[in-house]
């Protein structure tokens, strides 16, 4: 996982809990220095060490904290690299535009940033289906980003889940149901 996830769990923790709280987590987690450069990748289990550290030291169930976690991480993100806002103008043409735009400008950013595939359907105009491919499995990240890029784009989404690679799939399939 590259640095600049850690560094924006670190700005949430510190924006809803304080640098104290932060610290005190770091001193708990003994996976790593507390150190994170945001172009230097890391290993994943870092990450999530330090996201059940959160989750023991404000008493919040996982689901929770990575959701909030992740909404925010998009809008982290957008603030910093907003030009990949600028050219899709809707929800939709942004989530079609992630592998082939969006991805294609992180890996000029960052080396070997590990990213994930995604292909696309769209059985309906109010349907969009993501096929996820990660070794990682990072599926419930690729979920809330969708749900954080929905609410930078002011769009009522229903998110459906109905294959997973944690039930044995080869992708998992996220069905994005655009509301009026």
């Amino acid at each position: 996982m590259k640095g600049v996830i850690f560094n924006v769990l670190e700005e949430m923790v510190e924006e809803h809990c304080g640098m104290a709280v932060w610290n005190e987590i770091l001193n708990e987690d003994l996976s790593g220095d507390g150190i994170y450069t945001a172009g230097e990748s890391y290993p994943d289990e870092q990450l999530f060490s330090l996201v059940e550290a959160v989750c023991a030291r404000t008493k919040l169930p996982m689901e929770k904290v990575v959701g909030d976690f992740v909404e925010f991480l998009f809008a982290q993100l957008a603030a910093r690299h907003p030009v990949f806002l600028e050219n899709p103008t809707d929800l939709k043409s942004f989530l079609k535009s992630i592998d082939s735009v969006i991805h294609v400008e992180v890996r000029k950013l960052y080396d070997n940033p590990n990213l994930p595939e995604f292909e696309y359907d769209e059985p309906d105009p109010d349907i969009l289906v993501m096929h996820y491919r990660s070794p990682r499995k990072l599926c419930v990240l690729a979920e809330g980003l969708i749900r954080g890029a929905a609410a930078h784009y002011k769009t009522s989404v229903e998110i459906s889940h109905p294959i997973c690679m944690h039930k044995g799939a080869d992708r998992c399939d996220l069905h994005v149901r655009f509301l009026p």
